[in-house]
């Protein structure tokens, strides 16, 4: 048969040895009864060297082995974990067990069926009665006593990942948890969960930059989704009065440890609440998902150097963001004309696009002294008018909206509205943003017409809330980097690093 250049030689060889004694290395399916954390957790009652008659059935991958004569000991390893084997020749037959001891390796998956007992060691283990070959690896695994270690393969190569280090595996089975308790979260409060667009003619929502794609039968540029958020308000303007949307959204920006191009976020929308009832649903989702996944409202993290402990417990604590700037830089930014804003932000060259404005300094203020200092869980609330055009104005000051995004561990966690319902305002802001674009503003909103249309024949007052399902996945597991939840975060190719490492 032909090989490939990168196999391993010994594995093809055992795997052509395998077809010659009329053995199938690669069967159609096998009876798996079982699972390694089952066994252990069942049989962990057994005295040291008692056997039992209970059959099962069990497949998995070989991690580890060792022969010794005629009796030997596999570990296999499945979605669970791992379990050990015991085969000998006694049991197998001698046919039998010459094949498992001399054409299976490291790396194969194999089923076993046989009884339970605990060794002398203290192990709980299967004796084998018979056992299958069920798929024979041509690649050998990463060092067996380190795992994988290489980040970039880690992230280029996730199934060795998930092979090697049961940690990433338990971080990702934690992030379904999570994402299966925030559907229950907002199912059981009426919502309707829905689908928009990803491919996009028009893109809005969010001030990003999009990928643009092209469709060859309109000959057109269209867009992949920055946000879901107009497509959802044109569901409240077609009467639907909760819904909720868990979708992929693509942004052609950073990509560091809290960014990827490619990311998950929910997005919720309710008709006749506002901005407050958002922050009820953020707290109460953020800690249901937490004891969910940790047990507690509580987990911890290493931030700044230092471990520190979240507490998700509702509520949490809120501050203006002129509240913000004036505690941990010390600037009263109520009282500061618009001038005296932009001499701070001079002074620390802060850069910014567009128009200068009071709004807009103290959005900058905030970033640059303010973000990095939020540990614990609290809401930013009512936020310049300039840093959206999709909210309403703030009741009791017109240079604010009644937004709030959320933060902890230095990092927003959340983004939400009292939503702008004015067709006349939304024409206006968004004609702003379609300027500043033509200007050159790469994360300006395009001007949606269809989108005013629809405001035009009205839609009800609302609230809406936008999260990100990766973020909230790095805080609620204890990782570092989104690319950690991310099963398969953007990479870039391997052959494009190469050619940029000869030049």
């Amino acid at each position: 048969m032909a090989k490939k250049i990168h196999l391993d030689e010994s594995k093809v060889q055992k795997l052509q040895e395998l077809q010659d004694l009329g053995i199938n290395p690669f069967p159609y399916t096998y009876p798996q009864t079982h699972h390694a954390k089952e066994i252990n957790e069942k049989y962990a009652h057994l005295e040291k060297g008692e056997h039992t008659k209970n059959k099962v059935s069990v497949a998995g991958r070989v991690m580890l082995k060792r022969i010794m004569g005629k009796a030997s000991f596999l570990h296999i390893q499945d979605q669970s974990g791992r379990v050990q084997m015991y085969l000998s020749m006694d049991s197998l037959g001698e046919k039998q067990y010459d094949v498992f001891t001399k054409k299976i390796d490291l790396g194969d998956i194999i089923g076993v069926e046989g009884t339970i007992f605990k060794t002398k060691m203290g192990e709980v283990t299967i004796e084998a009665k018979t056992a299958t070959i069920l798929c024979k690896s041509l690649l050998i695994l990463p060092e067996k006593y380190h795992g994988l270690q290489d980040i970039e393969l880690k992230y280029r190569q996730r199934y060795l990942d998930l092979m090697m280090n049961p940690e990433t595996k338990e971080v990702f089975l934690k992030r379904s948890k999570m994402i299966s308790v925030i559907r229950h979260f907002f199912e059981e409060k009426g919502f309707v969960e829905v689908e928009t667009p990803t491919l996009q003619t028009i893109y809005g929502g969010a001030n990003a930059k999009p990928f643009i794609t092209h469709i060859n039968t309109w000959d057109m540029k269209m867009y992949l989704s920055v946000s879901p958020e107009l497509y959802l308000k044109r569901l409240l303007v077609g009467g639907f009065e909760k819904v909720f949307t868990i979708c992929k959204n693509f942004r052609n920006e950073d990509v560091d440890t809290t960014h990827n191009p490619e990311f998950t976020m929910l997005e919720v929308y309710q008709a006749y609440v506002d901005y407050n009832t958002m922050m009820g649903y953020l707290e109460q989702v953020y800690e249901k998902a937490c004891i969910a996944v940790n047990g507690s409202t509580k987990v911890k993290h290493e931030y700044n150097g230092k471990q520190v402990e979240i507490d998700f417990k509702a509520p949490w604590k809120r501050l203006t963001m002129v509240e913000a700037v004036k505690k941990y830089a010390d600037l009263d930014v109520s009282k500061m004309s618009e001038k005296e804003i932009k001499k701070v932000v001079d002074k620390h060259k802060l850069e910014y696009q567009g128009t200068f404005s009071w709004g807009l300094g103290v959005q900058l203020l905030f970033e640059e002294f303010v973000e990095k200092q939020l540990v614990q869980p609290v809401h930013i609330i009512d936020h310049p008018k300039e840093t959206t055009p999709l909210c309403k104005v703030y009741r009791n000051d017109p240079r604010l909206i009644e937004r709030f995004e959320s933060f902890c561990l230095g990092m927003e966690i959340s983004n939400a509205y009292s939503e702008l319902n004015d067709p006349f305002v939304q024409r206006e802001l968004l004609e702003c943003q379609a300027k500043e674009l033509r200007a050159g503003s790469e994360e300006a909103h395009p001007m949606d017409e269809d989108f005013v249309n629809a405001m035009e024949y009205g839609m009800p007052p609302a609230g809406g809330l936008g999260f990100g399902i990766d973020r909230m996945a790095v805080i609620l597991t204890g990782v570092n980097s989104i690319r950690d939840v991310i099963l398969f975060p953007t990479t870039k190719p391997i052959v494009e690093e190469k050619e940029k490492s000869k030049k």
